[in-house]
């Protein structure tokens, strides 16, 4: 799952560096205002979640940072996908873990669920590759069609049915 992670991450970070800063910035309305920067912080930081989470057993994706320069620097936002890349680099799948979240509109109702680090990268995966598909309308919209890979932000069992189809 990891070596997965690592080429999504790679996958994002090769955009970026096909992106001017202020496209990366750009509030959009097609998607409802936010930026491209906003959804990439999003991604990026529950990974971070969840490496964090190696050191203390309990992974909350609710109260992640929210680090803002993420969302409005972009070559500090590559910065931090290298990073990430590292880090799982060092991490076993095996490891069991809390999950910890509040899955209502309530406050202080917390659940908490056993879990392992590998399926919580298999949910950082599918988290991921949902929000470059809202990327992907962004790029769109800024007419910069250009520079998506083809099967960005699209599903793997997506990319086998299509080549299925094809045949």
């Amino acid at each position: 799952m990891i070596t997965y992670c690592k080429s999504n991450l790679e996958e994002i970070k090769n955009l970026l560096t096909n992106l001017e800063n202020k496209k990366f910035t750009s509030p959009l309305s097609f998607l409802s205002e936010s930026t491209i920067g906003q959804h990439v912080r999003h991604i990026l930081e529950f990974y971070q979640c969840l490496i964090l989470a190696q050191k203390n057993e309990l992974v909350n994706y609710d109260n992640r940072p929210r680090n803002l320069k993420i969302e409005t620097d972009i070559n500090y936002a590559i910065i931090q996908i290298d990073t990430i890349i590292e880090e799982l680099k060092t991490y076993t799948e095996t490891k069991f873990l809390i999950l910890e979240g509040n899955f209502t509109g309530e406050a202080g109702s917390l659940t908490k669920i056993a879990t392992t680090f590998q399926r919580e990268l298999a949910y950082c995966l599918e988290h991921s590759i949902h929000h470059q598909a809202l990327i992907k309308v962004g790029l769109k919209e800024l007419n910069l069609e250009n520079i998506i890979e083809k099967n960005f932000g699209v599903a793997p069992a997506t990319i086998r049915y299509h080549e299925k189809c094809v045949q």
